[in-house]
């Protein structure tokens, strides 16, 4: 049963078209992930389908009674309303019924429970809740989600999952969550270069279709240029007659030259901009901070490392900005000091895009903190970085305050990265970035050389980048962990299990249950008391100090053959420091996991 159908939509702002003759179905049961480049209309298609927005030109026809519900990007509020008071105002502005205990329960369900706060003392990620549970509380037909994980924390971005997979309706969303899109969508929706595309399944059926796709524009491009090479050489040769037959290849060459591919359908391109980082990096030594009666951190120590990778983990308020500002000196601990590195350069990407004047220019922008920049491939000008940004030429002159939510998120950036910072501190980056933005930023970051701590709800982003993570696990404590999100879900479970397990042995115990026999104690095999970690670490670190061993080996031939070039010598020799010094870190862990296997054996 086809819900909505939607033909030949165009829109446009200004002289340049946003939307151009789009088409498009929603059945009942779909689940559509709708994804691609920031600014090239999402949101404004969204607002289109749920009849908020007029299209220019085109029709969007709902099947008779079709009840729709919308989540919008930016929800916007009565400052003075309780969280309970405008759930219940947004139902009746929709014009839909009222249900006080419904209310009540979706926003238990949301982990808001005191719901007599003013809407103005929520944070970004509790006011989305809010908004959220004004369109979950009524059944719907269809739902039209418009970045709903963003400003989240992965608890609810897990229930939100669990919840629209059981979702009897259909589903129409635009969302950067990989994870949530490959476990919540069956058909995903691809906005590029002005067409549609439907592609079948969830998202990682969608990067396989679209990767033979591209394959075969490839080989027709490769063609084209063929041809094109052919009819060149022609017309450089010059007609000898002005025949009929001549203007034909002359006009067809003139067709193929119309048809080369643009400059803006390529991807953001990052070139690795960093300053040399010393040792010394940053030490946190025993640090607390509270507010009030909220302690966010109790002696905190921490020494970063030059090329950490360090993914900073909790729910909504728990304090992991605060983490980041206190790095920065832009806020005091309570106790303890924080010890910054003389050749650190912090960059620090904000969730509010802190410093950015959206009264600017583009152009100005980037011009004011650099004309030129020097990347791998030698200088580079502001204007030509913003292309590789996808910034095109026509529009370095546009006032930043003309730009969508997720350009002036790539914008800024660009800004941040110009400044060739040696420390990245990255609060939510991932928030407004479209997917191929993100894998772009990935791979800038898997070469960046230098340290990352990084604050994001995007599980997909954390497994990608994090090799440890900090976790905030209440009353100032924070949890080291190995590796991203995933590994961390996995270690609280084993935990979980194993803390269940003592619990039915002390329920036996204490009930007068019959203990096991010493003789079946004995019949155990004993496990060595290693934490999940040591564990883990223990098993890998010899493979890894090889690979070190055997990179720095290979840096150490490098440099014995190059004499002349002194740039690339330096280079060379900054590589080595770092991967000697990440040597010294694994050789030290060695040492302290052997010890402590001999001690446990001896007990």
């Amino acid at each position: 049963m086809i819900l909505l159908n939607a033909a030949n939509i165009s829109k446009s702002y200004t002289e340049k078209p946003l939307l151009t003759d789009l088409s498009f179905s929603i059945h009942a049961g779909d689940k559509i992930g709708f994804i691609g480049v920031n600014g090239t209309g999402k949101s404004t298609l969204l607002r289109i389908t749920a009849g908020l927005e007029e299209a220019d030109t085109g029709t969007v026809t709902r099947t008779r009674g079709v009840k729709i519900g919308y989540l919008p990007q930016m929800p916007v509020f009565d400052s003075e309303n309780t969280i309970l008071e405008q759930v219940e105002a947004t139902l009746r502005q929709n014009g839909q019924e009222v249900d006080d205990y419904q209310c009540r329960a979706m926003l238990m369900d949301l982990g808001l429970n005191d719901l007599e706060v003013p809407v103005k003392h929520l944070s970004g990620g509790e006011k989305k809740r809010v908004a959220m549970a004004a369109v979950l509380v009524t059944d719907m037909d269809l739902l039209i989600l418009d970045e709903p994980t963003n400003h989240l924390d992965s608890q609810i971005i897990e229930w939100l999952e669990r919840y629209l997979k059981n979702f009897k309706g259909a589903i129409f969303m635009v969302t950067h969550d990989r994870y949530f899109l490959d476990r919540v969508s069956n058909r995903i929706l691809e906005l590029n270069e002005g067409k549609l595309y439907r592609h079948e399944g969830d998202y990682s059926a969608y990067l396989e279709n679209k990767a033979a796709r591209e394959e075969m524009e490839l080989a027709t491009e490769r063609k084209r240029r063929t041809l094109y090479k052919r009819e060149l050489e022609w017309i450089r040769r010059g007609a000898q007659a002005r025949s009929t037959k001549a203007k034909g290849r002359i006009q067809r060459f003139e067709e193929l030259e119309k048809n080369a591919p643009s400059a803006e359908a390529g991807q953001v391109q990052l070139s690795s901009l960093s300053s040399r980082l010393g040792r010394k990096v940053v030490e946190i030594h025993q640090v607390s901070k509270a507010y009030g009666n909220k302690v966010l951190l109790q002696d905190f120590t921490y020494t970063v490392l030059r090329n950490d990778r360090i993914a900073i983990l909790g729910e909504n308020g728990s304090g992991k900005s605060t983490l980041l500002r206190l790095i920065m000196g832009q806020e005091n601990p309570d106790s303890g000091t924080i010890e910054v590195g003389e050749t650190v350069k912090f960059g620090y990407f904000s969730q509010e895009s802190e410093g950015m004047d959206i009264s600017l220019r583009i152009i100005d922008y980037v011009q004011s903190i650099a004309y030129n920049v020097e990347t791998a491939e030698g200088t580079v000008t502001a204007a030509q970085m913003l292309e590789r940004f996808l910034f095109p030429r026509n529009i370095h002159s546009v006032k930043i305050n003309k730009l969508s939510g997720g350009e002036r998120r790539r914008l800024y950036l660009l800004a941040i990265l110009m400044r060739a910072p040696n420390v990245l501190l990255l609060d939510e980056p991932t928030n407004d970035l479209d997917i191929d933005t993100l894998t772009i930023l990935e791979d800038y970051l898997d070469s960046f050389a230098g340290a990352v701590i990084l604050v994001s709800h995007d599980r997909y982003f954390v497994d990608r980048i994090a090799i440890r993570s900090f976790v905030y696990e209440g009353e100032g404590r924070i949890g080291h962990y190995p590796g991203g999100y995933t590994d961390w879900t996995e270690i609280r479970q084993l935990e979980e299990a194993e803390a269940r397990a003592q619990q039915v042995v002390e329920v036996q115990t204490n009930s007068g249950g019959k203990k096991p026999s010493a003789g079946a104690e004995a019949d155990r095999p004993k496990k060595l008391k290693l934490s999940y970690r040591e564990q883990r670490d223990l098993e890998n670190i010899d493979s890894d100090i090889e690979r070190l061993e055997q990179s720095v080996q290979e840096i150490q031939q490098q440099m014995a053959g190059e004499t002349s070039d002194y740039v690339k010598l330096q280079n060379l020799t900054a590589e080595k420091e770092r991967l000697e010094a990440e040597l010294t870190e694994k050789m030290d862990r060695w040492v302290y996991l052997n010890d402590l296997v001999e001690q446990i054996a001896n007990q």
